[in-house]
């Protein structure tokens, strides 16, 4: 690790937690560093916050929630937009934070910020439609009403790779159904939450409403998962971790929602428009370095046109920039650690061995540290390490396929079910094709997938719940059934 540079955040930035409304330290002053993975500096530093700040932050989210949970929708709504505002307001600064702690390229960091700002105008209108019914009673003389309410406290664990537009996602759904939060971000990407905390803060969000924890997830998790104020958990990281949560979510039967990892599949059929596969490809496969979910991480192409879809993908691959994300004209950034540059290089190695041929790429980049050159990868089978694990990074692996039948049994031949990609020109094969595979979003003729008004999750081992769209709402309130009898 490099000696330290000095740190300068934007102004509304904190080096604290926050909890309550206040911004705090850990007990005995420790911290712990996060580190530019483009350069290996020290880009700051945060409490390293344990059980027991915890569990004031999560003291702090009850005392708020009467308040919070019992005004109007429409009053809520209210102090979300000027949150919305806010952000859009300081997009810069906080792409800026992004690119430092996460690495990813500042065309991207600003999109990020932009989509998940989406995210809070929409809450905050949905929040005005938690609808309740009117059911018809059994027997004369009664009414049975339904109605919504907040779940109440809510644990909300962001992930590195896009530690603002998760954040968005998931706690402005939170609030605008009157729940209080207590946000833990990754210790490899604190600021951004620090960030739009103190914009939540600015925009009249009450004290109490929304915590921001740092630190190490071990003794922040056990506070958060052993407390029975809180009732709903809300995550997105690994698969391994996801169960874990789970497993001690049942302790006290918190609702969860679990986004996990994925496996996905992109199939190209022969009659497809290679242009627009490949154009579709670049964007899933390589946004953020393949640090997504949702990357294509299987890539079958029919063997008609799997020569000329591979030559097409190596010319856009090799017009990739790899360089740190401050650099404006880097359209590709490093990965998060050392360990992730690990698990690329071993992939690449392990299908190598096993008959793979490199068509680019296939090694560290020439600026070190934690860059990886974009690599395609010909000749791919499913005894390869690639084929059923998650690389998260910049590699492309192309198999061929001959039959429909044969692309759809091995796109299903995972324990993950998130995302996959379709192409072909042919509205009857992609209709059947998107009802055959197992994976909770489908994309057609389509590598962005994903948007504040459609309902983001997955299958299988992928997880559970939704995010996004009227669903996401709904993923954090209760339904209440009353029966009133009536006198005559």
């Amino acid at each position: 690790m490099k000696a330290k540079t000095q740190f300068e955040p934007a102004t509304f930035t904190q080096p604290h937690a926050f909890i309550g409304g206040q911004w705090v330290s850990a007990a005995g002053g420790h911290t712990i560093d996060v580190i530019n993975p483009a350069t290996g500096d020290i880009f700051g530093s945060v409490p390293a916050l344990g059980f027991d700040e915890t569990n004031q932050a999560i003291e702090a989210a009850k005392g708020a929630l009467p308040h919070w949970g019992k005004l109007a929708a429409s009053e809520r709504a209210a102090v979300l937009k000027k949150w919305h505002a806010l952000i859009l307001e300081h997009q810069e600064q906080l792409a800026e934070i992004l690119t430092g702690e996460q690495g990813k390229p500042h065309s991207e960091a600003l999109g990020e910020i932009s989509y998940g700002a989406k995210f809070v105008e929409w809450f905050a209108e949905e929040g005005k439609r938690a609808y309740g019914d009117i059911i018809p009673a059994p027997r004369a003389g009664q009414k049975i009403l339904v109605q919504k309410q907040p779940v109440g406290v809510c644990a909300l664990i962001i992930p590195w790779n896009f530690p603002s537009a998760l954040f968005h996602r998931k706690a402005a759904a939170a609030l605008a159904a009157g729940c209080t939060v207590v946000v833990k971000p990754s210790e490899l990407t604190p600021f951004s939450a620090l960030a739009l905390a103190r914009l939540a803060q600015q925009a009249g969000l009450p004290d109490g409403v929304l915590n921001v924890v740092t630190g190490m997830p071990s003794e922040i998790g056990r506070a958060l998962m052993a407390s029975p104020t809180v009732r709903k958990l809300s995550f997105t990281g690994s698969t391994r971790v996801g169960k874990l949560l789970m497993e001690q979510a049942a302790k006290t039967v918190k609702r969860v929602s679990l986004e996990l990892g994925g496996n996905a599949p992109m199939i190209v059929f022969d009659d497809a428009d290679v242009e627009v596969a490949v154009r579709a490809c670049m964007a899933s496969k390589f946004r953020n370095g393949g640090q997504t979910c949702v990357s294509a991480n299987r890539v079958y192409v029919q063997t008609a046109v799997c020569e000329p879809f591979t030559k097409a993908l190596k010319v856009a691959v090799d017009e990739l920039r790899v360089g740190p994300g401050t650099d404006r004209s880097a359209t590709i950034g490093p990965l998060i650690n050392d360990a992730a540059v690990a698990k690329v290089a071993r992939h690449v190695r392990d299908a190598c061995s096993k008959g793979a041929t490199v068509i680019t790429g296939g090694k560290a980049h020439r600026l070190g540290g934690r860059f990886y050159e974009p690599t395609i990868l010909a000749n791919a089978q499913a005894s390869m390490e690639l084929a059923h694990e998650e690389t998260f990074g910049p590699v492309v692996p192309i198999f061929r396929f001959d039959t429909e039948a044969e692309a759809i049994e091995a796109a299903n031949d995972t324990n993950y079910g998130l995302a996959s990609y379709i192409f072909t020109n042919d509205i009857n094969r992609a209709l059947r094709v998107s009802d055959a595979l197992d994976t909770g979003i489908v994309g057609v003729n389509e590598g962005a997938i994903s948007n504040e008004v459609a309902p983001f999750g997955g299958f299988k081992e992928s997880g559970i719940g939704k995010e996004g769209s009227y669903q996401g709402i709904e993923e954090y309130l209760d339904t209440k059934y009353i029966m009133i009898s009536l006198k005559d």
